[in-house]
């Protein structure tokens, strides 16, 4: 099973960050942390680190609704909260990755009728964020 939803868009790397902010805002989805990995890495392993990553942010996406819903349903489901949405840009890169956690990995490591339900809930968002950047 593949992991992540993802698309590629050609909008340079701080535009597709803003755009899929927005996206994911739309979505109802609010960002509650921003992990900048190419500066993470710059700063704990050096610059040849931080520049073989590229262009990298973990964005942590929550859509207080839905995960009121599946912490109800199961508390556990807390450690695979937030969301988490990639977008990434390799040096010399023509586009601009964005990846997202596909929800139905939360289906797979539970058997409860109500979290598969925000796992759909939560997929279908996440995929019309993912279409709204990419203009599809």
């Amino acid at each position: 099973m593949a992991y992540t939803l993802t698309t590629h868009v050609p909008l340079p790397y701080a535009e597709a960050v803003d755009a899929v902010k927005a996206a994911l805002a739309d979505q109802g989805f609010g960002v509650l942390t921003e992990i900048d990995i190419r500066k993470t890495f710059t700063a704990k392993l050096g610059d040849e680190a931080g520049d073989s990553v590229g262009d990298y942010v973990i964005l942590g996406a929550c859509n207080p609704n839905l995960a009121s819903r599946a912490l109800g349903a199961e508390p556990e489901m807390g450690a695979l909260l937030p969301c988490n949405v990639v977008v990434r840009r390799a040096v010399g890169a023509e586009e601009t990755t964005v990846e997202a956690i596909d929800p139905q990995t939360m289906v797979q490591l539970s058997s409860s009728g109500q979290v598969k339900e925000v796992a759909d809930d939560a997929g279908t968002r996440l995929r019309a964020a993912l279409a709204a950047v990419s203009g599809q």
